[in-house]
């Protein structure tokens, strides 16, 4: 099961991207991430971070299923 965690800072369109930790090859700084924790899947994960940015999508990179915008 990935760990995640999402960007605090928006993208230009205002999304929160959502990261899996170990697999990104463009991670935000450790002191611009908000820990999401252990999910079965990127979908679980943006569910959870969208309870704190409500415009929350995944990352194109690491989360493609996820990345809707």
């Amino acid at each position: 099961m990935p760990y995640y965690y999402v960007n605090k800072n928006a993208q230009p369109n205002g999304d929160h991207e959502v990261h899996e930790k170990n697999n990104c090859p463009n991670p935000p700084n450790f002191e611009n991430r908000k820990d999401l924790g252990w999910h079965v899947d990127c979908h679980s994960a943006v569910r959870e971070a969208k309870k704190t940015y409500k415009q929350s999508n995944g990352c194109e990179d690491c989360c493609k299923p996820c990345h809707t915008t």
